[in-house]
């Protein structure tokens, strides 16, 4: 009998798992550990959306098989959501399809438009699902950058100049996870006009949409004119609303795509649980203020990272945008390796990251720092790292001061 499957030999190592598997081995042992290397948001949504799913889970009728593409009350709140943030015309019936978060909606995509040997573009590093989604699908992936600048345009061109089959997807996500960079209107223009000239659909991953620092919101690929039709995007619910586990995101845009989309789901799930599709309405179209308080909680955490861990002796860049930075190893430790270092801090420092060669080759050198824990938590996490430092001979400013 086989036991060698075409999907699965496609897939490497998943090198995060190692740094997760040791993280539960540690707290099994009854070791505190600052978890910084899942983006799980540790705060719960609105009382009045667990009220909703509450109140509609009560009634007995509520406990059948839900709608595959989500309820018409879901996409008509999606539609609305996109008309008063970014200015966007939605029809709920045709260019709204509600997805079981976010990488649901990428990986099912991926099954329905994609054959084996197609050419999909994806930025290196980025999110696994934006590449392994279409590996598992039998794809090709070539790398582009995720530095939304000349470069990445110059890799494009490249790509559609040399790669036999010429590409057929390109996959982005802005604000990017893990990098945190953010991506501008007038960069989406110049995507959307390539890929109208080279015939290649555009997955947008927007599920950072509304943590962005610094006053500068993120727009969106579909407010480019004509950007329906080749781009379709990826939202969720889980991180603006603290409702990660709750697995509620959407796809919007192209029909053609839309439609690819739904027809697979509808083979694959019968959607999400009713209540939580209901109390997913109460969310977009009830009060925002969580949506403006978790945007601030992040930038104050980002805050607190950023000066303690620097006075810690471990400079990090201040993200523009996400819940997550993206931070270069210490000079003096970059020989490790990140996926070494990650492992190293975890048992020496008590302190969880994820491993940036996890996201790609590219992400060597980098590890990924998730703002889930408070502030207290944060300067304890750094408290921990400058120790760790200090004994791996690193000259920390605490140890300069001392001197």
């Amino acid at each position: 009998m086989q036991d060698e499957f075409y999907r699965i030999k496609r897939l490497p190592p998943y090198v995060i798992a190692e740094v997760n598997a040791m993280r539960a081995r540690a707290r099994a042992s009854g070791e505190d550990i600052i978890d910084l290397g899942m983006g799980n948001p540790d705060l719960p949504p609105p009382a009045h959306v667990i009220a909703k799913l509450a109140e509609v889970a009560a009634k007995p009728d509520a406990h059948g098989y839900s709608a595959s593409r989500g309820i018409p009350g879901l996409r008509r709140a999606q539609s609305a959501y996109y008309a008063r943030r970014f200015g966007v015309d939605l029809d709920p019936e045709t260019e709204v399809v509600v997805t079981l978060g976010s990488k649901e909606g990428l990986a099912n995509l991926a099954q329905a438009i994609t054959a084996p040997g197609d050419v999909v573009l994806a930025p290196n590093p980025s999110y696994p699902i934006h590449t392994f989604g279409f590996i598992i699908a039998g794809a090709t992936i070539r790398s582009v950058p995720t530095t939304p600048d000349e470069k990445y345009f110059e890799a494009l061109e490249r790509a559609v100049r040399f790669t036999v089959p010429r590409p057929s997807v390109l996959v982005m996500g802005y604000p990017s996870n893990p990098t945190a960079e953010v991506a501008d209107l007038a960069f989406y223009e110049r995507v959307v006009a390539f890929a109208k000239k080279h015939q290649i659909w555009v997955l947008s991953d927007l599920a950072y949409s509304e943590i962005y620092f610094d006053g500068q919101p993120t727009p969106s690929i579909l407010q480019v004119p004509g950007a329906k039709d080749v781009a379709i995007e990826f939202t969720s619910l889980s991180k603006s609303y603290s409702m990660a586990g709750w697995r509620i995101g959407f796809a919007v845009g192209n029909k053609t795509l839309i439609s690819a989309l739904t027809r697979v789901k509808s083979y694959l799930d019968y959607g999400a649980f009713t209540p939580i599709q209901a109390a997913a309405v109460a969310a977009l179209n009830g009060p925002q203020d969580i949506v403006a308080q978790n945007r601030e909680l992040y930038h104050r955490r980002r805050d607190v990272l950023v000066e303690s861990f620097g006075r810690a002796g471990w400079d990090i860049p201040p993200p523009r945008a996400s819940m997550f930075a993206w931070a270069p190893l210490p000079p003096a430790l970059r020989h490790l390796g990140s996926l070494e270092f990650s492992k190293q801090l975890l048992t020496h420092a008590g302190v969880a990251v994820a491993p940036g060669v996890g996201y790609g080759e590219d992400g060597e050198g980098f590890v990924r720092i998730a703002l889930v824990e408070n502030e207290q938590r944060l300067r304890q996490a750094a408290r921990n790292i400058r120790k760790y430092l200090q004994s791996m001979g690193v000259n920390t400013p605490a140890a300069k001061a001392g001197a």
